[in-house]
């Protein structure tokens, strides 16, 4: 993987397209031709939509790699702990060529492993939340190892506050980083573009269009423009032309600017749930469960109803085995009532051991829609 990588980087190789194993095929259609100039086909989890191939150029690559580490000060060893075929553990095999050393592996090809986790005399990781959740669990040589790092990278979900709290009161140097293929992985780093990445938050319903902090906080769709940006996708002209227009790629998030000067995301435009003809943005549920005690991980979606068209539902992780005990649901909900009001409040609530997820650790909002689906556990 890093001899093609490295090739296809200076242009002496065919484009790398990297699946999740040998014997897998991409989840999208690979009989287009790749035009000149790609360096990697990266797909994407299908999430939204269908999977996509995401065209890479060698100088996109470059630029996100160089810009991180100007960023963490300076290139160094990398511990690549993700799948190289999601874009994110993609950078790292990038990363670590550019600063003259081939990654050193954590073999995950049995799952991800707490007890096995070593930082291998390595400068920087990039881990998902669900990665960063079991390491602080395990404590003891895991924790160790963390804090090792000059800089532990963290994204590819949403990262709940109080996980990026625990890990930096132990002692972890955690960055949170926000990107997406599209945007050759993380762009925004601790809510801060790299250098070179343009970001603009948009409000569609009064024509304001801010680049950079703006005066004005009102949610709006992101757009990420910069040397980082893909060419489009693979087969897909219609699509490209629509998502990649003017040096921008206009994201499915929305975001705002937060004193100070930083980029706060605050999820999908397509998760805000519309119930009884008010809009509720499932983060900031999630965010307000996330504070109560007890709570790891929370996760909000709409499920259809009669009534309201729709209703608010959650789907909440104990930070520890038995911490969420009888009554808890009814509990939570009630704390999004005093906070949010009856529509934001989650009319059913279900403990789980762990959320479902999808693509590199994504939280899969339509298996945890399946759960409520029907009406089964409202409150």
């Amino acid at each position: 993987m890093a001899a093609a990588v490295g090739a296809a980087l200076e242009g002496g190789g065919p484009a790398v397209l990297p699946v999740a194993a040998a014997a897998a095929r991409p989840s999208f259609d690979v009989t287009a031709g790749v035009p000149d100039g790609t360096a990697a086909v990266v797909g994407t989890s299908g999430s939204t939509s269908h999977p996509k191939g995401v065209l890479l150029s060698a100088d996109a690559l470059r630029a996100s790699a160089e810009a991180t580490h100007a960023r963490l000060g300076g290139p160094g060893r990398w511990l690549l702990a993700l799948p190289s075929h999601h874009v994110a553990g993609l950078q790292v095999v990038v990363r670590s060529l550019l600063a003259g050393s081939a990654p050193v592996i954590h073999d995950s090809c049995h799952g991800f492993r707490a007890e096995h986790f070593r930082s291998a005399d390595c400068r920087y990781t990039a881990l998902v939340p669900t990665q960063l959740v079991r390491l602080l669990r395990a404590g003891g040589a895991a924790v160790e190892a963390l804090c090792a790092f000059d800089a532990v990278l963290l994204g590819g979900a949403g990262v709940p506050p109080e996980l990026i709290h625990r890990a930096r009161e132990a002692g972890v140097r955690v960055v949170t980083t926000y990107g997406m293929s599209e945007t050759a992985g993380g762009c925004v780093y601790d809510g801060v573009p790299l250098d070179g990445v343009r970001v603009r938050v948009v409000d569609d319903s009064r024509h304001l269009d801010a680049e950079g902090p703006a005066e004005w906080d009102t949610p709006g769709p992101i757009l990420l423009g910069g040397p980082t940006l893909a060419s489009g996708y693979l087969g897909e002209p219609e699509l490209t032309a629509r998502a990649f227009s003017g040096g921008w790629f206009r994201t499915d998030d929305l975001g705002r600017w937060r004193a100070g000067g930083r980029l706060d995301v605050l999820g999908r435009a397509d998760d805000v749930v519309i119930t009884g003809g008010v809009k509720v943005s499932p983060s900031v549920v999630e965010a307000i469960l996330r504070e109560q005690p007890g709570v790891g991980d929370a996760c909000v979606v709409g499920v259809a109803d009669g009534h309201w068209g729709q209703i608010v539902v959650a789907a909440v992780v104990p930070d520890e085995p038995g911490a969420l005990g009888a009554g808890a649901e009814g509990e939570l909900a009630g704390a999004v009532r005093v906070r949010l009001g009856a529509a934001a409040t989650p009319k059913a609530v279900r403990v789980l051991a762990e959320l479902p997820v999808r693509g590199v650790g994504k939280p899969d909002r339509g298996a945890v829609r399946g759960l409520f689906e029907g009406g089964a556990g409202r409150l």
